[in-house]
C-alpha cells in the first residue's frame, strides 16, 4: 500500500472508533519503546495495520497524537488519584501504570524532554488535590504539597526508571507484575505512616 496517498473515503469511514483506538494503542506503544523524538508515524501505522495518512486525518499528525494519548492519560490518572481514595491506595495504583506503555511514555518524555508539552494543568490539579488531602488532615501541615507529589511520584515510578538499581537491591526482576504489587504493598505502608494512618 501506498504510504504517501491520502486515505480514500472507504477507508476513512470503514469503522473509525477502531482505526482511532488501533492508531492510540500503536502509538503508545511506540512512544513508550522510543520515545517522542525517535518515534515514527511510519512505524505507529505499521503497528495499526493502517494507512500512516490516517494519523493526519484523525490525529493532524504525530503532536496531535501524542497529545491525545497524553489527555486519555490523564483523565484515567485524575480518576485514579481521587480525594475519595486513600493516598496510600492512590500511589499504589500508580507503581502498577509503570508496567504499562503509559509509564515508560511517560519516563521517555521526562528523560529526553523531547515532546509536547501536556501535563502542566493536569500537575496543578494534582497539587490542588495535595493541598485538599493536607486541609482534610491526610498529610501532615508541614509539607510542601508539591514537592511531597513529586516524591511520590519519583517513588511510585522507581520500578521503572530505577530499573536496574531497583533489581539489584531486591535481588527481584522489576518489570514483573508480582515485584509491582510487593513495591506497591510497600509504599503503601510508607505513605499510611506518613499519614499517621498505619
Amino acid at each position: 500500500m501506498d504510504q504517501r496517498r491520502s486515505p480514500s473515503a472507504s477507508e476513512r469511514k470503514r469503522d473509525p472508533e477502531r482505526t482511532r483506538a488501533l492508531l492510540l494503542e500503536a502509538a503508545a506503544a511506540e512512544f513508550g519503546a522510543k520515545g517522542y523524538a525517535a518515534t515514527r508515524t511510519t512505524d505507529i501505522a505499521a503497528r495499526a495495520g493502517v494507512n500512516k495518512q490516517l494519523i493526519s486525518y484523525y490525529f493532524g499528525g504525530k503532536e496531535g497524537l501524542y497529545k491525545e494519548i497524553a489527555t486519555s492519560w490523564h483523565s484515567s490518572a485524575a480518576e485514579m488519584a481521587s480525594t475519595s481514595e486513600p493516598l496510600a491506595d492512590v500511589i499504589a495504583g500508580f507503581v502498577h501504570t509503570t508496567l504499562t506503555d503509559h509509564g515508560r511514555l511517560w519516563a521517555w518524555s521526562n528523560l529526553a524532554g523531547d515532546s509536547p508539552p501536556t501535563d502542566e494543568a493536569f500537575l496543578r490539579a494534582q497539587v490542588d488535590q495535595m493541598r485538599e488531602r493536607q486541609a482534610a488532615g491526610e498529610l501532615p501541615a508541614d509539607l510542601d504539597p508539591g514537592f511531597l507529589l513529586l516524591a511520590l511520584m519519583a517513588a511510585a515510578s522507581a520500578p521503572l526508571t530505577l530499573r536496574h538499581t531497583a533489581g539489584q537491591i531486591t535481588g527481584e526482576d522489576p518489570a514483573t507484575p508480582e515485584f509491582a504489587t510487593k513495591y506497591a504493598e510497600q509504599l503503601t505502608l510508607l505513605v499510611r505512616h506518613l499519614s499517621g494512618r498505619t
